[in-house]
């Protein structure tokens, strides 16, 4: 890959990772508003993870500038960084997840309406399948590991949306309040499989040079 391919590809990415950033700020808002406002815990739990979401954006912006600084020449530290900010991210998240779950099926808890979490988790699901698209796109071209983790983390939040989504509309039909427990089980297990990788990759040095070898 040329030198001319590979800072357009970055420039990309970087402006991926500031979408992610500043849509997932607006919709953890919007989400965990309604969530208290309506009473419904799925939605606010959904809205607290999308900061978890912005944490693996920040992470990326950070290792990109620092390879602008330093001419494009990567440092296996700041690979390895990336990867450890998006783990700590799904740890994150999986922590999230199963609080949720137990909350939920204690105090099986019943929210006031569902329409929010619907509107919300379709907008939700249309962006983050561009971003995870566009994010797995950049990384595969780039042989970096941190962004294709982070359109793994991004992936992740898409199933959510999926569950938010799927939830939302059977209890709006039949006032069933904890249907999303065992899929946001199945999602927290997923995640903290996925973190646990991204360390496993940061600790061995797997993280992919722009001349296609590996860094150690």
């Amino acid at each position: 890959m040329n030198r001319s391919d590979m800072t357009s590809l970055y420039k990309t990415a970087f402006i991926l990772s500031l979408i992610t950033i500043f849509y997932n700020i607006i919709e953890g808002v919007v989400s965990a508003y309604f969530g208290y406002t309506d009473e419904t815990l799925a939605l606010f739990g959904f809205g607290i993870d999308s900061f978890i979401e912005v944490i693996s954006g920040i992470g990326i912006a950070h290792m990109i500038i620092r390879f602008k600084k330093n001419d494009f020449n990567k440092e296996n530290n700041f690979e390895k960084t990336a990867l450890k900010i998006t783990g700590t991210s799904f740890y994150l998240l999986t922590a999230g997840l199963t609080v949720t779950v137990i909350y939920n099926v204690l105090t099986q808890h019943k929210p006031e309406t569902t329409f929010w979490g619907i509107v919300i988790s379709l907008l939700s699901i249309t962006t983050m399948y561009f971003l995870m698209k566009a994010k797995l796109s950049v990384g595969t071209k780039l042989q970096s590991q941190p962004i294709i983790s982070d359109a793994g983390c991004t992936k992740v939040c898409l199933y959510m949306s999926v569950i938010l989504l799927a939830s939302s509309v059977i209890f709006q039909f039949t006032g069933i309040s904890f249907v999303d427990s065992i899929g946001a089980a199945g999602l927290a297990f997923y995640s903290f499989k996925e973190g646990r990788e991204c360390f496993e990759k940061a600790e061995g040095g797997e993280c992919s040079c722009s001349c296609g070898g590996s860094c150690h």
